[in-house]
């Protein structure tokens, strides 16, 4: 339930309940300070309050920023407050010190230490007007402004692809504008893309013609409901830290599932594209690992300057630049049109051929870019973000008590994690298959992620390890069972791989959403990255000598992912529904 409190004398004419109502508000009005006073105090502790001046002219649109954004304690435009559950003892603080008017409870808020969020309104209006005149000229300014346009344009991403912004933006807005009149959710309408990308990559799974040319024509449908979810929630404010992590994972499930749907495709033609299609997704959730790495580094950073970051934003200020520059990184919308049209026209092994060139030249790109930043700029990093990138790390139990014997120098950390991290994957995939080398580097790379992670991640390169990390254990798994020459050890290892993934995209989004990394039994339980790599070498060593059958490999690795999945899935999954935490929006990956 929402209340509002419409302060001051009635004016006549005024609309100014009915857009009250209209925005979910019960409205009570008072003419005098005392009454105000006694409507707020009187309010239920777990609702949402607003005031708002009777007085107020301006755009419905300018009301409902103020009044029901969900992801801010308070929130303030000229003329009207809302205040959210949690700011109401800040509130009955600042009735005490203040007056009862929405301008000066702001004001005493922001005094008292409560931010007051006052979201940028552009050309729409918000007014107390004083006198006739000036409330004439504020009326006149209201009619002037189309708010339902502006509405719908900031529903769209300030920052998109070029792909998204001129083809798919320009009517996606209006989709997302039907389902809020419809009553229908931003998580809704993530889970019906979800389910479409499902069907498109069975559709890609039959290996026909007809099926690559549905999967790819259900692919972009998919990716319209995915830019529509984000739009709908700005549009109706539907904001939600369980929706920003269901958008963000779903986004994985759906572009990896559908690898999965073209390599059992090119399987019923006689083409094996497993190794291209783990290779795919490695790629790509090494990508991401990278982009979360360094934003989490730098949340925070004090003199956060750097010539490279100056010449960025140069280039973004010379119109063809931001294109191309945007384009270069393949962001999801150009990935999935290029995987869409690729898949309609020709094979899946040229659909992974191109997507592995393409994500592999975007890497480099990027990558270089933030390292030359991060050594030119002076910053001093916090020890908020040294934490995150501890809780990114993902180290468990083996690389902890290393840690605490085998102390890595300063300055030296990301190199030590990288010589670590290539020792397994070099060792992987020189020594015989079946031996038990792998193992025994396994073993080193978890002493090595042990003093790497010894210190505090306050280097300017140290955002560089957990994606070294993510690197050296899907790459370990994918060349063990790439070259175990057993059979279906690929598709294992990309369900292996796939369940980690999620554990990793699950503990970035808990630590976006200002709830922290998942519990240390949950890491302890799934072994840590470094266990979970020596697992999978031991077995390997185990399980694909030819003496030994070519299914024991299989099994193991499809009950490791199994076991991980279930653990990491259920946890992730009470964790969201029952966290209770902020909403938040978050504008993720460039569609």
């Amino acid at each position: 339930m929402s209340t509002a409190i419409l302060t001051g004398a009635p004016v006549p004419g005024s609309s100014l309940e009915s857009d009250l109502r209209s925005l979910g508000f019960d409205v009570c009005t008072a003419a005098e300070a005392d009454e105000t006073t006694k409507l707020l105090v009187a309010a239920p502790a777990d609702e949402r309050v607003a005031v708002v001046d009777t007085r107020f002219v301006g755009h419905l649109h300018a009301l409902r920023l103020a009044l029901t954004d969900p992801r801010f304690a308070a929130a303030a435009v000229p003329g009207a407050l809302a205040v959210q559950p949690e700011a109401r003892p800040a509130l009955n603080r600042a009735l005490a010190v203040g007056g009862p008017g929405p301008d000066a409870l702001a004001a005493a808020l922001d005094r008292e230490g409560t931010a007051v969020q006052r979201p940028e309104l552009g050309s729409l209006i918000a007014a107390v007007p004083s006198d006739p005149q000036t409330r004439h000229e504020a009326r006149a300014a209201v009619a002037a402004v189309d708010d339902e346009a502006v509405r719908l344009r900031t529903a769209v991403k300030s920052r998109d692809g070029f792909f998204t912004t001129y083809c798919i933006s320009p009517y996606s807005r209006y989709i997302a504008r039907w389902c809020a009149r419809r009553g229908l959710t931003p998580n809704q309408v993530t889970t019906a893309s979800l389910l479409t990308a499902l069907i498109a990559a069975g559709c890609a799974a039959t290996g026909t013609r007809a099926g690559y040319v549905a999967a790819g024509v259900l692919l972009l449908c998919s990716f319209v409901l995915d830019c529509t979810d984000g739009q709908l929630a700005r549009y109706s404010l539907q904001y939600s830290t369980l929706g920003a992590w269901l958008d963000a994972t779903f986004d994985r499930a759906k572009e990896y599932a559908y690898y999965a749907g073209l390599a059992l495709g090119a399987a019923h033609g006689g083409d094996d594209v497993w190794v291209l299609a783990l290779g795919a997704m490695v790629l790509q959730t090494g990508r991401h690992v990278v982009d979360f790495s360094f934003n989490e580094a730098n949340h925070d950073a004090t003199s956060n300057t750097s010539p490279t970051a100056a010449l960025s934003d140069k280039l973004d200020s010379v119109g063809w630049t931001v294109w191309v520059r945007r384009m270069i990184v393949l962001p999801i919308g150009e990935r999935w049109a290029m995987i869409a049209v690729l898949t309609a026209v020709t094979t899946p092994r040229i659909v992974f051929y191109a997507l592995l060139i393409g994500c592999a030249l975007a890497a480099c790109y990027t990558t270089a870019g933030r390292v030359l930043r991060s050594l030119t700029r002076r910053a001093t990093r916090t020890d908020r973000a040294a934490q995150a990138l501890a809780d990114l790390a993902d180290s468990g139990p083996i690389a902890r008590i290393a840690g605490r014997l085998v102390r890595g120098p300063r300055g030296a950390l990301p190199v030590i994690a990288f010589l670590g991290g290539a020792a397994v994957v070099t060792t992987s995939l020189l020594a015989p298959v079946g031996s038990w080398w792998p193992a025994v580097a396994a073993a080193v790379y978890a002493v090595c992620a042990g003093a790497a992670v010894s210190r505090p991640l306050k280097g300017p390169l140290d955002w560089l390890v957990p994606p070294v990390f993510r690197a050296a254990e899907y790459l370990t798994i994918l060349v063990l069972a790439a070259r175990s020459d057993v059979n279906e050890a690929v598709p294992a290892a990309f369900g292996l791989v796939s369940a980690v993934a999620y554990h990793h995209y699950d503990t970035v989004y808990r630590i976006r959403g200002g709830t922290g990394a998942p519990p240390r039994w949950l890491v302890r339980t799934v072994g840590g990255h470094e266990g979970r790599t020596l697992v999978v070498a031991v077995l390997a060593a185990l399980l694909t000598a030819q003496s030994t059958g070519n299914s024991g490999f299989t099994v193991a690795l499809t009950v490791l992912a199994v076991a991980v999945a279930l653990v990491v899935v259920t946890e992730s999954i009470r964790f969201w529904v029952s966290s209770g935490a902020p909403a938040v929006h978050d504008e993720g990956e460039p569609a």
